[in-house]
């Protein structure tokens, strides 16, 4: 009996000590999900306040430097008639639109407004800044957007054939023709295939989104939307091909490809399985990298094909001095550009969790 008392105490301090064990294990565990939480939380508020100051930097630079340009904002709201208007008037007209004062003066008074919801009046079109882009926001986005995603799953593509076929007659004509592509000035090349296929043949129409009431049709503007994207995707294609490519061939080199090799694992394989895996994290950065070099040719192919977007409009607010709607324009865009470095980051961590602790940011 003495025994079996003792070996039920035997069993259950062992068991206590499991239990114990166990508690601590929970307690770990739920210790290091709530660090991870922390840091999480951590790293959203340092990117939220850094988007803060950013947008403020840029807002305060685009202000001084729009008001610093020579011209009337005037010109753009009067026309014609500001050349009847007496100085008198003139300088009533200025004070009125808040022209009248400094630029510092003139930027708190913007930005408070701001603040509250109002980004003031389009000079040029004589009725709220936010009534003017919200028809042209979904244009540039689906136009940059189709033209980004193409972009890059072309360079993927392009870059794995010329891996695979290295220093071969057809990776060679590739860098060859890419090159020479990449140097065509974008705006030239609009202007003669709008020469060619709108003017001479007439398969394609040569500028605006879409035809008068078509907006609803997306055939319509999937047919004016072809030029421009061939446009932006002749331009920019290579230049990203060619750095996928030179990561590509950088990584083929490593011990562990030749190991693969060595197994009779294929060059196919091992690039699309192993090899794009290891690229991936490099592709997302360059991604996130191209979006202003995307957005800027967005601007010229708008401006060329004379497209309802943004970028056009940014164009044109420049050149008439509209102050408030080029505000809006520019700030717009650095969002997009600092949200796609945003995005790439977390992409990037999320296939490398060794870069949540790295000092090394996309942006």
């Amino acid at each position: 009996m003495n025994t079996n008392r003792s070996t039920i105490c035997v069993h259950e301090h062992a068991a206590e000590r499991n239990t114990n064990v166990c508690l601590n294990c929970k307690g770990q565990w739920e210790r290091k999900i709530m660090n991870k939480e922390n840091k999480l939380v951590i790293r959203i508020l340092k990117r939220i306040l850094l988007l803060a100051v950013v947008m403020f930097l840029l807002s305060v630079v685009v202000f001084w430097l729009a008001r610093l340009a020579p011209g009337d904002p005037l010109q753009s709201f009067y026309g014609d008639s500001l050349e009847m208007m007496t100085s008198e008037e003139v300088a009533a007209a200025r004070t009125r639109l808040g022209l009248d004062q400094g630029i510092g003066v003139q930027y708190v008074r913007w930005f408070t407004n701001v603040v509250h919801g109002d980004f003031g009046l389009s000079l040029k079109y004589r009725q709220p800044v936010m009534n003017v882009i919200k028809p042209l926001i979904g244009n540039t986005l689906v136009l940059g957007g189709i033209a980004y995603i193409v972009i890059f799953i072309l360079a993927v593509l392009i870059a794995i054939f010329c891996t695979l076929h290295e220093d071969q007659w057809i990776d060679r004509l590739i860098c060859k023709i890419g090159t020479a592509a990449y140097y065509v000035p974008a705006f030239w090349l609009g202007v003669v295939l709008i020469l060619i296929f709108s003017v001479n043949l007439g398969w394609f129409p040569s500028s605006g989104a879409y035809d008068v009431g078509m907006a609803d049709s997306i055939g319509n503007r999937m047919k004016h939307m072809i030029l421009p994207l061939v446009v932006m995707i002749f331009s920019h294609l290579w230049y990203y091909a060619y750095m996928i490519r030179n990561k590509f061939l950088d990584e083929v080199r490593k011990d562990y490809v030749l190991l693969a090799r060595s197994k009779g694992l294929s060059k196919r394989k091992i690039l699309w399985k192993h090899c794009l895996r290891n690229v991936m994290p490099t592709i997302v950065s360059i991604m996130a990298v191209s979006v202003p070099h995307v957005t800027g040719g967005t601007v010229t192919v708008e401006a060329v094909f004379n497209y309802a977007g943004i970028g056009n409009l940014a164009v044109e607010s420049a050149k008439y001095h509209d102050y408030n709607l080029l505000m809006i324009d520019v700030l717009i865009t650095g969002f997009i550009v600092f949200l796609s470095s945003f995005v790439a980051q977390t992409v990037n961590e999320e296939i490398d969790p060794r870069m949540k602790d790295s000092e090394v940011r996309v942006w």
